[in-house]
């Protein structure tokens, strides 16, 4: 199993920060290194700096040399997707073919609201993702692209400079009847967040079920997970993770220490020692996850990535 970093950059990321983050992933040997794709903070403030995902990613490419990165993931709705085809391909070449475009339906209404974007209805969200993901394959293919859909709609594009192949594509979310069938007609590597080895056995099932369905061999779509981690080599570590957590995410805003291990053990996520986060990839990785992207918290300490490297990198290695 790969272990990557997940940062939700709209929480008070800066830039000085950020290229610590990147050098710090690539120094200590994790796989990849993810952006959070969001416009403000999750909590009350909106004012907290919040680094645009695709414009940080340039930092990834230029100032690392071996990681796989990428944003997890951009909405459909935010870009139009010839412009970010445009983007990934750039950011591709740019990096000697490391990135992995991560893309979803988009779900975050604040956010569309306050940037005067349009939230259709689901359904056609979905619609606009799958049509997306046929552009933007089009588009890396090699122009001249012309394309035609109820949503997008291109004539003679062209997307140039671009890699020697196509960019890697992700599609996240666990939608069974619409995200894991195009995961399934499109996707290089199918992300969801935050189930447990259980859940996401049976959602696997649900995607092995769809490429039977649509002739895909299933092998060539990689799987993985990006979830939460309350781990620490001492009490007093696990705690201030904790703490930092309710910083971070308006969920648990207002709750102690102790509430917030409960609520995320409650949930199936790994909270507690090394050995434990240890254990509980072993699960995920015997329920077909190959890549696990855990969230990085407190980006002014690096405690929690060296404990990883430390401690869980190495041994997951051959799950």
């Amino acid at each position: 199993m790969d272990v990557g970093i997940m940062v939700e950059g709209q929480q008070g990321l800066t830039w000085e920060r950020w290229r610590h983050i990147v050098h710090r992933v690539e120094e200590l040997g994790f796989d990849s290194l993810w952006r959070s794709d969001h416009f403000f903070s999750f909590g009350d403030d909106r004012s907290i700096p919040s680094l645009e995902a695709m414009v940080s990613l340039a930092v990834a490419a230029s100032e690392s040399w071996r990681i796989t990165f990428g944003p997890l993931v951009c909405s459909m709705t935010f870009r139009h997707p010839s412009l970010l085809a445009r983007m990934a391909a750039h950011l591709d070449q740019l990096s000697g073919g490391r990135l992995v475009l991560g893309v979803g339906a988009g779900w975050n209404v604040p956010e569309h609201e306050a940037y005067g974007i349009p939230f259709p209805p689901v359904a056609t969200r979905m619609d606009m993702l799958e049509e997306g993901v046929q552009v933007l394959r089009a588009l890396w293919a090699g122009g001249p692209t012309s394309f035609s859909g109820k949503h997008f709609q291109l004539r003679d594009a062209y997307c140039e400079p671009r890699p020697g192949r196509p960019t890697r594509l992700l599609i996240g979310g666990a939608g069974e009847k619409r995200t894991l069938r195009i995961a399934a007609q499109h996707a290089d590597e199918w992300n969801c967040v935050a189930l447990t080895p259980e859940q996401f056995a049976a959602k696997r099932e649900v995607l092995l079920a769809h490429c039977r369905d649509v002739g895909r061999d299933a092998s060539t779509i990689r799987c993985s997970l990006m979830t939460w981690a309350l781990v620490g080599e001492t009490e007093e570590e696990i705690d201030e993770l904790a703490r930092r957590a309710t910083e971070n995410f308006a969920t648990l805003a207002g709750m102690t220490p102790a509430k917030v291990r409960h609520v995320m053990g409650s949930r199936g996520w790994p909270v507690g020692r090394p050995e434990q986060l240890v254990q509980h990839l072993r699960a995920l990785a015997a329920a077909g996850v190959s890549r696990v992207m855990l969230q990085h918290v407190d980006y002014n300490n690096d405690r929690f990535l060296e404990m990883l490297a430390r401690h869980v990198v190495p041994a997951v290695r051959d799950f």
